[in-house]
């Protein structure tokens, strides 16, 4: 594989966050090291790994000129995530899982996207792989989005959340590093699934995008996986708090941009599926104390209050009329 003299800044930079990634490390390398797209640096954040990660992937470097690796204590995804931006040399960024795989054509198809019709972002299609099952299944089903033309962000993410099966994460696209630095737009530090807000608020700003239905890139569902972790108890407490907490960031969003671009249906209903979702866990939980803690979390954050200023559409508003009868009637005060 050919690279970019030192000297000459690539295309592309892949920032790839990596905590004892294990046996399916090596995959999502031969994939990246795979790439067609010959203008790319590949960014390996080892958050402090104690299963000999970090150390393979000095290897890789060793071998490979455009592959760095920075070795930081363990701080989580977000902190990983901005410590390979504030080393990126990319025109375009990306942030692909430790644990994934992708098209050797996946970052050229992006690139040359972006290229050709001067964009801020270009995303794809990806698939689940689930490993117990090995049932593999797209993300964003051909009946639901075809490839589009160019659109501005507003105008992707709401034909994208129209289909119900889009997901606010940031390894389904390249995203133009002169962008996030104007916007100041990093991760926030022990957030998880801050690539919604992240993402949403990029797009917000984002003047020209496109989505190919191509799809690229293969996410792998296991067990260990943090968004597919069964939780109870405590542990489940703390977890729905993020949720809680996107939430809240999703409408400080609208509300910030409402006079700068329109601010669609979708990106209230979002608001509301994501605090749904908490009562779904709240249903799920075992422990009645935890119940009720999570219960508590969700009236002391207004967050009832939220989802009934953002429910839109009759379908939503059943659901969540549903829901929060059944929250008031679990509820000991």
């Amino acid at each position: 594989m050919t690279t970019q003299p030192e000297s000459s800044a690539p295309l592309l930079s892949l920032i790839i966050p990596m905590f004892n990634a294990g046996s399916d490390f090596a995959a999502c390398v031969q994939a990246l090291l795979a790439q067609t797209l010959t203008s790319l640096e590949i960014i390996i954040v080892d958050d402090g790994s104690t299963d000999g990660s970090g150390e393979r992937a000095d290897a890789y470097a060793q071998q490979h000129p455009h592959v760095r690796v920075i070795h930081q204590t363990n701080g989580g995804v977000s902190r990983a995530r901005n410590a390979g931006l504030a080393v990126a040399r990319g025109k375009y960024v990306s942030f692909p899982d430790a644990d994934d795989t992708m098209d050797a054509a996946m970052y050229q198809t992006l690139v040359e996207m972006a290229e050709r019709d001067n964009l801020d972002a270009a995303q794809c299609n990806a698939e689940w792989f689930f490993k117990a099952s090995q049932q593999v299944k797209p993300l964003i089903p051909l009946d639901r989005l075809t490839s589009t033309e160019v659109l501005s962000g507003p105008e992707w993410l709401n034909k994208a959340l129209q289909t119900h099966r889009y997901m606010h994460v940031v390894w389904l696209g390249i995203y133009r590093r002169e962008l996030i630095e104007q916007l100041k737009l990093y991760f926030e530090p022990g957030l998880h699934h801050q690539d919604i807000p992240w993402t949403t608020e990029f797009m917000l700003n984002a003047q020209r995008v496109r989505y190919t239905d191509k799809v690229l890139y293969c996410y792998y569902m296991h067990d260990a996986s943090i968004s597919n972790r069964k939780r109870t108890g405590q542990r489940n407490v703390e977890y729905q708090r993020h949720y809680l907490r996107i939430a809240q960031l999703l409408e400080e969003l609208n509300a910030r941009y409402r006079h700068k671009v329109k601010i669609y249906p979708a990106f209230h209903y979002q608001i509301t599926h994501e605090a749904l979702s908490v009562c779904h866990c709240i249903r799920r939980e075992p422990e009645e104390s935890a119940r009720q803690a999570m219960i508590a979390d969700l009236f002391a954050t207004q967050t009832h209050r939220r989802m009934l200023r953002n429910a839109r559409g009759i379908k939503q508003w059943y659901q969540l009329l549903l829901w929060l009868s059944r929250i008031y009637r679990w509820r000991k005060k």
